[in-house]
């Protein structure tokens, strides 16, 4: 219990030291940007497909693949519905760039990009927190490393909107912890959830995997293309998934 206390803590916490980097870094460049979110990326690629899907797949018994397909089409569903509902503004490190006549107005967007933020740290607490399913205890703290690392940038890019509407720093200090204790209830929720019952085990392998594929794919990948650092972005990812392999191979 201690471990996954910790963890899950270290997870939402990577927001928090983003924030405080964001401080610090107030307007990081899209290439230091694109290399941290494409290493994160190929480290949850590697970790959905090695930590998540084929353990789903391993214990799924008669009806593995289609268990297994089912949870991932279901996570990465989920968060689309999600995505419908309160749209994923990654970019929002352009904003403080936007010249906007009516501060309200740009300070109720940059409020969305935080509450979209938080919304969408909840699946990804509970991908970490249902990676601790199984023995594998390597496998899920590289999982969950892969989430933190994500997180960081994430809480870079929101220091500078929210300080350019004239908020203050000890507000956007703690408004940038929030959603990083989204994520360690999510965690919590995916840990005790997979321990009350292991018959669910197999699809919450696959669900958490699948909202992993989808973050990737629908979010991570794009931005890291987005900015003219495509072929450094791709090199990036291939050593994040490379250093995942390697790490499962000699001490999974």
């Amino acid at each position: 219990m201690q471990m996954i206390l910790l963890t899950a803590l270290g997870v939402g916490g990577a927001t928090v030291i983003g924030a405080l980097l964001g401080f610090i870094i107030k307007n990081p460049s899209h290439k230091l940007n694109d290399v941290i979110l494409s290493f994160a990326a190929g480290i949850m690629l590697c970790a959905a497909i090695i930590g998540l899907i084929i353990p789903s797949m391993e214990l799924g018994g008669k009806y593995a693949v289609l268990l297994t397909i089912l949870g991932i089409v279901v996570g990465a569903v989920v968060l689309n519905l999600i995505d419908k509902l309160v749209p994923h503004l990654h970019k929002m490190a352009e904003l403080d760039q936007e010249s906007h006549p009516d501060s309200t107005a740009k300070f109720n967007k940059v409020m969305l990009f935080v509450i979209a933020i938080a919304i969408h740290n909840l699946p990804e607490g509970l991908a970490a927190g249902v990676s601790f399913g199984n023995d594998n205890v390597s496998q899920a703290l590289t999982i969950a490393g892969g989430i933190a690392l994500q997180n960081i940038p994430e809480g870079m890019v929101i220091i500078a909107p929210m300080l350019a509407t004239g908020m203050s720093k000890t507000k956007t200090f703690f408004i940038a912890l929030f959603t990083g204790l989204i994520e360690v209830v999510g965690t919590l929720i995916g840990f005790f959830a997979v321990n009350i019952s292991t018959a669910i085990l197999p699809f919450a392998f696959a669900f958490a995997g699948g909202t992993m594929l989808y973050v990737i794919s629908d979010e991570m990948i794009p931005e890291t293309h987005s900015h003219g650092n495509e072929r450094l972005a791709t090199y990036t990812l291939l050593i994040g998934f490379s250093l995942m392999l390697a790490f499962d191979f000699f001490i999974g």
